[in-house]
């Protein structure tokens, strides 16, 4: 019997390669039925948090919706308001340890994203390292190259490849491993992401993809002006800023304006931290002098 076909593919394909509004204007899929209604309308609003509309997906999700999208609105509230950070931790706490909904994919997906958000890693795997989804997979690679184990990330990359090798998720989790074992693992995660630009719309993930396998390869120039690109696409978009912070600087060019531009996108980069810590030295070096 045919499998019948995938009606959400290409939504979901634009959110994973970071083509949001893409997913936005094309998410106007007919006949759902009430599971995919729901997922669309995670991945609509998981897409207006990429993009920085907070306030729209907070406005919009109200009390009566379903617990993936209530869990999105967290995110989206936890992203929001700095200040409310810890209620909305304390939340998502209660949330998973309620037998009814604890285990719901998406509530756990957006606690690991949480997690990852606060670099507390082990906390994110207390809910995303049993997996059951793609993006749970994905999301657990992500998290064991953030602790730098390599070896765990390969596990879950393998059950991903298992499921489906040519999943884009599997693609990208490739492109990833690849980049943290670096050697000629470099040269295939590049392949990975000029494949995806000569398949699907051309975005800032996969030019900032293809920007830094050019960085470890020591091709500075061609990532330069694939970063700019990338900055054309979206002059806020925090993973361009901080790699043209780290392209410039190894081409010799200033990289003040792109730092600027990156602390006022993300203050909480870490190349941002590095920078205050430096400035805040050397402000108290003055003032001493003074």
């Amino acid at each position: 019997m045919a499998m019948a076909p995938d009606v959400l593919f290409n939504l979901r394909n634009n959110f994973y390669l970071g083509a949001y509004q893409a997913a936005i204007n094309n998410s106007d899929v007919p006949n759902l039925s009430e599971e995919d209604a729901i997922e669309r309308d995670c991945l609509v609003y998981r897409s207006y948090i990429a993009l920085g509309s907070y306030q729209l997906v907070i406005n919009e999700v109200d009390s009566s919706a379903a617990t993936p999208l209530q869990a999105v609105k967290l995110l989206a509230l936890y992203l929001f308001s700095p200040d409310s950070k810890e209620n909305t931790i304390s939340s998502i706490k209660e949330w998973l340890g309620d037998a009814a909904i604890g285990n719901n994919p998406i509530l756990r997906l957006i606690a690991g994203t949480i997690f990852m958000h606060e670099q507390d890693y082990n906390e994110a795997l207390k809910y995303t390292n049993a997996g059951g989804t793609m993006e749970l997979y994905a999301l657990n690679v992500h998290i064991f190259l953030k602790m730098n184990r390599s070896d765990y990330a390969e596990k879950q990359l393998r059950i991903m490849q298992h499921i489906d090798e040519d999943h884009t998720l599997t693609q990208l989790a490739t492109a990833w491993l690849n980049l943290a074992v670096g050697g000629s693992k470099i040269q295939e995660a590049y392949l990975i992401f000029q494949d995806f630009s000569e398949k699907f719309q051309m975005t800032s993930l996969i030019l900032n993809g293809k920007a830094v396998c050019c960085m470890h390869m020591g091709n500075f120039d061609e990532a330069e002006s694939f970063l700019l690109e990338a900055l054309n696409k979206d002059a806020k978009d925090r993973e361009t800023l901080a790699n043209l912070v780290v392209c410039s600087l190894h081409l010799g060019k200033p990289s003040a304006r792109f730092l600027s531009q990156l602390k006022l996108s993300d203050p909480e980069h870490m190349l941002v931290k590095r920078g205050l810590t430096t400035e805040e030295s050397f402000d108290r070096a003055v003032q001493t002098v003074g």
